[in-house]
């Protein structure tokens, strides 16, 4: 029976400047960091040869980031990840108390958003006990879409 989710792992190019970026900008915690390698992992992702480090991250609550650099075997980054339409996972959502606050702090240090924040109209997605959801989307350092969002009382 599923219980919840675990983690979210990004596949990174710079390690040191991801886990900064989430870290520094975002809050969360470097709560581990360590090099995975052995026949148990090529079986577990389908490769052989794997040698990646691997960065975890946890929020104040909720499911960790898992950063990892992949040092063998090493591909590409396909084209079209950067937008949003594009099929497969495509952000990951990160619940926030005081999204202003955090989007001007996030602008401060030049991230550059899609928008400014928005109100999810009630008349086409509705939550519980009324509240309202705001929202923004933005990218990491390496082009993951990241969406800020809170929920306030209606």
């Amino acid at each position: 029976m599923l219980e919840s989710i675990d983690h979210v792992n990004l596949v990174v190019e710079d390690l040191d400047r991801m886990a900064a970026f989430y870290e520094s900008l975002l809050g969360m915690k470097i709560t581990k960091r360590v090099t995975i390698s052995g026949k148990w992992i090529d079986r577990t992702v389908g490769l052989e040869g794997v040698v990646g480090d691997v960065i975890y991250l946890d929020p104040p609550s909720g499911p960790r980031v898992e950063l990892i650099r992949y040092r063998s075997p090493a591909r590409p980054r396909p084209v079209g990840l950067e937008l949003p339409n594009t099929p497969g996972i495509r952000h990951i959502a990160l619940r926030v108390g005081g999204i202003e606050p955090l989007v001007a702090k996030l602008r401060e240090a030049g991230i550059e958003f899609f928008s400014e924040v928005q109100q999810v109209p009630s008349d086409q997605v509705s939550y519980a006990g009324g509240a309202r959801k705001y929202i923004v989307y933005f990218r990491d350092p390496e082009g993951n879409l990241l969406e800020l969002c809170e929920y306030k009382a209606g």
